[in-house]
């Protein structure tokens, strides 16, 4: 499992937000991944979710995006914890 710490007003950088404007949230870029690389190497899953974390400007730790890129590969679920922080 995960854990992240967003700001509130950045929350739409990691979860779809239909009121916001912000075009690269993380979850759906992860989860077009977890369609579309499934059985497919760590390796190659690792640098595609380096960059969509770039793109939402989401700090996640190389342990936690090879983690995830696990989870992709397998097809297992993947839990993250998100801590919401007021600023």
């Amino acid at each position: 499992m995960g854990e992240i710490t967003v700001s509130a007003q950045h929350l739409d950088h990691l979860l779809h937000d239909p009121t916001s404007s912000y075009g690269a949230p993380y979850q759906q870029a992860f989860a077009a991944l977890a369609a579309s690389h499934r059985g497919r190497p760590v390796d190659e899953i690792v640098p595609l979710l380096v960059a969509a974390a770039d793109r939402a400007l989401l700090g996640f730790t190389g342990a936690d995006l090879v983690e995830q890129a696990e989870a992709i590969s397998n097809g297992a679920r993947y839990e993250l914890r998100v801590r919401v922080t007021g600023a």
